[in-house]
This record gives C-alpha cells, sequence and structure tokens, in this order.
C-alpha cells in the first residue's frame, strides 16, 4: 500500500473543498441583467420566508386588505383581532390589491369591467388609506418585470400586456397576445427571462418574452379549461397551474412549455400560494365551476406536497364556501382567502385547517397580507423574491 506525500494529501483535500463550490457555481442561476440574485436555486422562495421582512416595509400597518368587487370598496381587516377596521371607496370593479416591486405601494387594480373607466388606486401601507386613482385602461390585474424597471397591466379584455411606469404608470409599450383570451395570471421563470400567463377564456397558456418583450408561444391546457392562477415550484422547473374546470393543477414544463401532468385537488380550482418555507402549495377550490358560483358551495383548500406533487390534505369549509385568492401571513400561521359568492373572508389556520371567517363586502377577490416578507414583488396579490 502506497501511503501518499503530504502534499498529495493537501491536494486531495483541496479537491474535496472545491467540489462543492464547483456545484454551487454550476447550479448559479444568471438572472436577467438587473434583476436580484436567486440566493437558493432550490427554493426560490427563500429570500420571502418566515418575517423575512425588507426594511422597505418597516413601518407598514400589518392590515388584510380585501377587494369588493362589486362593491367598489377595500376592507381593510386586523389580522390579530380578525376585525372589520373600515371601508373605503375606490374605482369600479376592484379585482386585485397588488404590492409594488418596492414595497412602499398597494395598488388596487379597478378595471371597470364593461366599461372604459378602469384605473389603479394607490394605497400608502403605512398609514392604510387610499391616494388618488390614475386613469389607466383596463387593469385586470398587474405584475412588475423581474428588474422592476416596469409595471406590467394585465388588460385582460383586450388580450394585452401595457408596460407602464412602474412608479407613475405612464404607458411606455403594450404586447399584444391575440390568442389568450382571458389572460389574467402569471409568474416568471426563476432566471427572469420569460413569464408564463394564462388565458382564463381560451383554454390556453400564454409565453411571454421578457427580455425582448414578444409572444413566444401558446400552449393549449384544455380546449373546455378556464385556468386561473399558477405559480412556479421551487426549484423554477415546474409551472402550477389552476383550472377552475378541470378542478385541479396542471403541471407544466416552463422551458420546454409541454404539459407533464396533472393534479386533482377540488372543484373549481382557483388560488395557488406557497407555504413560507417553500415546501407546500395550497390551493384554493372555489366550489363551483361556475364563473358566478351559489353560496355555500362545496369549497375548499388543498395541500400538495411540493416533492411528491401529491395532495397531502384537504380543507373543507364548515357549511359550505367559495375560497378564491389571498395569500400567507408573514409567520406562515394563516392562509387568507377572500370567499367569492359568499361575501366573506377566510383565515385558514395552515396547521390545523381550521376556517374563521370574517364579513366583508360584495364579491371579495384579489387579498392582500401586509406586510410580507421578500426583497421585491412581482405583482399579483404578492409574488415575493
Amino acid at each position: 500500500m502506497t501511503v501518499p506525500s503530504r502534499f498529495s494529501r493537501i491536494a486531495v483535500l483541496a479537491a474535496l473543498c472545491a467540489a462543492p463550490l464547483a456545484a454551487s457555481a454550476a447550479s448559479a442561476i444568471h438572472t436577467v441583467p438587473g434583476m436580484p440574485p436567486v440566493t437558493n436555486p432550490n427554493n426560490l422562495y427563500s429570500d420571502a420566508g418566515v418575517n423575512m421582512f425588507s426594511p422597505a416595509v418597516a413601518g407598514a400597518l400589518p392590515r388584510i386588505y380585501v377587494p369588493n368587487l362589486r362593491g367598489d370598496s377595500v376592507t381593510v381587516i386586523d389580522p390579530a383581532t380578525y376585525k372589520v377596521l373600515y371601508t373605503f371607496p375606490v374605482g369600479r370593479s376592484p379585482q386585485h390589491v397588488v404590492p409594488s416591486y418596492d414595497l412602499k405601494t398597494l395598488w388596487v387594480t379597478n378595471n371597470a369591467e364593461g366599461r372604459t373607466d378602469g384605473s389603479l388606486t394607490p394605497i400608502n401601507p403605512k398609514t392604510g388609506r387610499p391616494g388618488k386613482a390614475i386613469p389607466v385602461d383596463d387593469p385586470y390585474n398587474m405584475y412588475f418585470t423581474p428588474d422592476g424597471k416596469y409595471a406590467i397591466v394585465v388588460a385582460e379584455a383586450r388580450a394585452r400586456l401595457d408596460f407602464r411606469d412602474p412608479h407613475t404608470m405612464a404607458l411606455k409599450f403594450s404586447v399584444n397576445a391575440p390568442e389568450c383570451k382571458g389572460i389574467n395570471h402569471a409568474d416568471f421563470s426563476i432566471d427572469g427571462r420569460y413569464a408564463i400567463f394564462t388565458c382564463e377564456f381560451g383554454g390556453k397558456l400564454a409565453k411571454i418574452d421578457m427580455v425582448n418583450h414578444k409572444v413566444l408561444g401558446y400552449l393549449d391546457l384544455d380546449k373546455h379549461g378556464m385556468p386561473q392562477d399558477i405559480r412556479v415550484s421551487p426549484d423554477g422547473k415546474v409551472f402550477y397551474v389552476a383550472d377552475m374546470m378541470a378542478d385541479g393543477v396542471f403541471l407544466i414544463d416552463g422551458d420546454s412549455f409541454t404539459k407533464i401532468g396533472f393534479i386533482h385537488t377540488g372543484i373549481g380550482t382557483h388560488g395557488l400560494y406557497p407555504s413560507r418555507d417553500g415546501t407546500k402549495l395550497y390551493v384554493a377550490n372555489r366550489g363551483s365551476n361556475l364563473v358566478h358560483g351559489p353560496h355555500h358551495g362545496p369549497g375548499s383548500v388543498s395541500v400538495i406536497d411540493f416533492a411528491t406533487r401529491k395532495v397531502i390534505a384537504n380543507w373543507p369549509i364548515p357549511g359550505g364556501g367559495s375560497p378564491d385568492m389571498g395569500n400567507v401571513s408573514a409567520d406562515g400561521k394563516t392562509l387568507w382567502l377572500s370567499g367569492r359568492f359568499d361575501d366573506v373572508a377566510y383565515a385558514f389556520n395552515t396547521t390545523t385547517g381550521k376556517v374563521r371567517i370574517i364579513k366583508v363586502g360584495a364579491e371579495p377577490h384579489g387579498i392582500a397580507v401586509w406586510p410580507q416578507p421578500g426583497r421585491y414583488s412581482l405583482g399579483h396579490t404578492g409574488i415575493m423574491r
């Protein structure tokens, strides 16, 4: 047996020590210019963990903001007491409350369904009060480019994405997606190079190039489908797409833009929210396949394990309900969702699945929980990174 020399042993030890560094470098995510780095390639949600607050949210009041679609108002709830504090008027048909990229403003998207007087109402999260609305064409939803340079106003009725100044909302340019009827929800690739939008009234998805600002292609999910929310897996490889007609979640390989699976969850699958530790996905099943469903339907929340891609829990609502959209509390202990057809908000305990119910305005939709952990927001009700 040959005994390695001292210098050989040192070389071997150096090589072993360098191996993890090489593997780490090889797995590093090369993001688009201007986008903050991905600190953990295995979990793109790692910077939005429990109470990982940015200095930008210092002084923000802990509040739940509920846009009441048919009430033309926003109801504000104290999450500590589960009590309604007040309600204030906004523009016509408020759909979502959207945290800005810099985390300093919450935007209410008033898309004025069927009319031309849409607007965006800013909310100051340090006071919980609204500012002066900005006229904007058909703002059903809103996202932000991964570099923070543009707000992306989703003009659903126009099948169009309007890229605007993220502060003044002045229009810069638009991207038309004519085959994406009912374009509404999105999530972004781990490197920020593309986004995938759902096409609610076309049963399709649209892949959008975030660098060159153009449509890369469309993917048919189901000709009878109605895709809703979409969320990317922690490793950035798979997009989960809620489909309210399929009663479950389609799995999409984002890079190849192909269907790779399906997970059945519950009736009227709608909203998708990752847990604070990035291990689970909470799925809101609205309890109806109808756009305007009945009160007290068989609504529920399913919990998917990201690692196994299996449903590990299901939380029904006693007496029925219609959970729609919202987000997870900063401590990860509560899932807040609107009760779309029941004029309520739900607060689910993420350990037990037990739910509190709070009366709000008419037809609540995209609830914002604020403040939330994370370095920046990509939009919707808080896609935090």
